[in-house]
């Protein structure tokens, strides 16, 4: 079974800490991503989620925001499920949708990536 708790990387070195997954699913944790050290100034962000508590021998499917701290007036959610292979290497598949804030109505068309 796969465990989403730990730490995690991306493919652009973005790095991803969850701890405990709480027995309801819930979870909290970090996630520092690679576009704050361009600026030569990382910060983590708080995320949070919750894990769909899969059937015995199941793959769990999850859901988690982020807030980006300090650096973007931005939240991402993402979506997605852990797998492992047999090798027993663990890999999380997501699919994400960042929302920024724009000054109006008329703007809205752009503030979703």
């Amino acid at each position: 079974q796969c465990q989403l708790s730990g730490l995690w990387r991306n493919e652009l070195d973005s790095l991803m800490e969850i701890s405990e997954v709480k027995d309801d699913g819930e979870f909290q944790g970090r996630y520092l991503t690679w576009v704050t050290l361009v600026g030569g100034c990382s910060r983590t962000s708080p995320l949070t989620g919750a894990q769909q508590q899969p059937s015995e021998g199941g793959w769990p499917t999850f859901a988690f925001t982020v807030r980006w701290d300090k650096f973007s007036n931005a939240t991402t959610a993402f979506v997605g499920q852990c797998f492992v292979d047999t090798g027993g290497k663990e890999t999380l598949t997501t699919m994400w949708m960042l929302r920024e804030a724009v000054g109006s109505l008329q703007e809205d068309w752009k503030a979703t990536r």
